[in-house]
């Protein structure tokens, strides 16, 4: 069984509103299901499933697809990995199935990440790798956490791997611009390497630390390269997708060390950030995998600090994150250490609101014997509530700082009243297409071609009525992806826009020219006399650019014998052969 009918055999046994409403929350509106798209920053439920016809479609960016393309993106995964898991729920294996991996310009430069990881990995378990290995055995890494980090060494003072790679018929200019050589030289010398990853689970580039005494930097990452750049990536998000799904939830971490120690206990799905602020790319990824976030950074003051800027972009993005406080200044890592597993999921349990956090983080260096600053952080706190999207939330902290401060109850709700109303009449609408690049206006001669191929891609009909007037579309990604259609249409004699994606998987410039069209607002039912209508209007265009080819033909051409044969053939163009459909289309 090929693979393209085995994928169909799976996609016929699930269930695209149940996949999709596994990760993000649907709402039934009429036929379809929408939701949030967790392709762009959505603000509004501009994804539609469709349950009749198992594809999903944001009307806003313009994704679109199957449940395979829904999966590969969302969870960046390769189609086969997709296959695989869908193929495992319904009790199909895909294990003899050869499914071809989608070709990338930058395959050389992921290979010699590759390359390089195991040189690192080598190098650990070499005799020079002894006292590293003594260092990570001290920190407690044993050798299945060793292996399933890939973690490695670079040597000392060295050009090796860089001779390596040479011998592999890599540029030396190549190494430098990815990071991993320095002029002639290694780029690393004598750290433990940490391989870090892209979304999707490649290899892009290094973190090398110290293990020795040294006045040098602690970590020294990979420089910003075409593949990596550090707040676009956060480190074990590609193992923590998993993770988070099971787990319902996401713990973003600070180090390195913190993700690999809860790791060793069993706490999977966390993240750690790459040494630099919280950025909007990092928070698009977290918000894919969750919307339940805990942040569990260090307990020191930058990490309290790093854990408030975050909570806020976090709110600012609509998702109040819970916080951990590890005690005493300690970082996870080290209280693990400490303290042992229970101790840090305790934690976890009952890690609190970031509103909460955050209101007792306003009491850090208040005066409470002055008027002035209890007033100030007073009113600090109610500016704090009115965030909050809970009113029984809201009214709890409203009392207890009633209580706590012998003011009126009343007069605590009067202001927060007044702070909410300035609250909702300073915020505007947000429109999705200010947030998106516009799109062009289209012609009406590419309307009418998405239109027919729309047709053709829910109608058997239109799809032996474009064969039958052997219609001849003029661009050459609308005559291919036509052509496709009428041999996926042959072979199976079916047509349906799910399977059609799944037949396209190993075509992306198709798949993105037929995301455009599923994603545009085209109808669905058709009649004769409108389809003949966009036939006409193809038609027109097809003569008119022909014509046009022809009069710059003429115009180039000196010979008078062949500028008048030119000219018949342009006559002839307009007075145009008439076709049966141009007639039924009279009358």
């Amino acid at each position: 069984m090929e693979h393209n009918d085995l994928a169909n055999e799976i996609r016929n046994k699930v269930d695209i509103v149940d996949v999709i409403g596994e990760r993000i929350p649907l709402v039934k509106k009429g036929r379809n299901f929408f939701g949030v798209c967790p392709f762009h920053d959505d603000t509004n439920p501009s994804m539609s499933v469709s349950r009749e016809k198992q594809i999903f479609r944001c009307f806003s960016c313009g994704t679109s697809g199957n449940v395979f393309t829904f999966l590969m993106n969302y969870e960046h995964k390769e189609f086969k990995e997709v296959l695989q898991e869908l193929g495992s729920q319904v009790g199909i294996s895909v294990s003899n199935i050869k499914v071809p991996k989608r070709a990338s310009k930058y395959d050389n430069l992921y290979n010699a990440y590759q390359l390089t990881c195991k040189y690192f990995q080598n190098n650990l378990v070499s005799p020079y790798g002894k006292a590293a290995r003594i260092y990570l055995d001290e920190r407690g890494l044993k050798d299945d956490i060793i292996k399933e980090f890939e973690i490695g060494l670079s040597l000392p003072q060295r050009n090796d791997l860089t001779l390596l790679l040479q011998s592999k018929n890599y540029d030396l200019s190549q190494l430098n611009d990815i990071g991993l050589s320095a002029g002639s030289n290694d780029s690393y010398s004598d750290r433990i390497m940490f391989p870090l990853y892209d979304p999707y689970g490649k290899i892009v580039g290094f973190s090398g630390r110290i293990y020795k005494e040294s006045n040098q930097s602690k970590y020294v990452n990979t420089k910003d390269t075409v593949l990596f750049k550090k707040g676009d990536c956060l480190y074990h998000y590609h193992k923590a997708v998993d993770e988070a799904r099971v787990s319902k939830s996401i713990i973003i971490m600070e180090g390195f060390m913190d993700v690999i120690r809860a790791y060793s206990i069993g706490v999977k799905n966390t993240v750690a950030l790459m040494g630099t602020a919280f950025t909007d790319s990092q928070s698009r990824l977290i918000k894919r995998l969750s919307k339940n976030i805990i942040l569990c950074l260090d307990g020191d003051p930058p990490g309290r600090h790093a854990a408030l800027k975050i909570g806020e972009k976090l709110l600012e993005d609509g998702i109040e994150a819970k916080v951990i406080t590890i005690p005493n200044n300690d970082d996870p890592d080290s209280y693990i250490i400490k303290m042992g597993k229970e101790k840090f999921l305790s934690l976890i349990d009952t890690a609190i609101p970031f509103g909460d956090y955050k209101i007792s983080a306003l009491k850090e260096n208040v005066n409470f014997k002055s008027d002035e600053d209890l007033a100030l952080y007073i009113q600090n706190v109610i500016q704090e509530v009115v965030k909050i999207n809970d009113e029984i939330r809201a009214e709890i902290i409203l009392k207890k700082l009633a209580k706590d401060y012998n003011i009126g109850y009343n007069t605590l709700e009067k202001r927060f009243r007044q702070l909410q109303q300035n609250q909702q009449e300073k915020i505007s609408p947000i429109k999705i297409e200010d947030k998106l690049p516009k799109k062009p206006r289209k012609s009406k001669y590419i309307i009418a071609i998405e239109q027919v191929i729309y047709y053709m891609l829910n109608h058997e009909e239109v799809i032996e009525k474009v064969e039958e007037e052997k219609m001849i579309f003029p661009s050459n990604e609308a005559r291919i992806l036509t052509n496709e259609i009428i041999y996926f249409y042959r072979n199976h004699r079916y047509i349906d826009i799910a399977s059609f994606y799944t037949y396209l998987q190993d075509k992306p410039d198709l798949l993105q020219y037929l995301n455009e069209i599923v994603s545009s607002n085209y109808k669905e039912d058709w009649n004769e006399d409108d389809l003949y209508a966009y036939f006409k209007v193809i038609e027109d265009y097809r003569l008119s650019q022909e014509i046009k080819r022809l009069e710059k033909l003429m115009k180039e051409e000196s010979d008078c014998l062949e500028q008048a044969k030119i000219a018949e053939q342009i006559r002839k163009l307009r007075l145009g052969e008439k076709k049966t459909w141009l007639e039924k289309l009279k009358h």
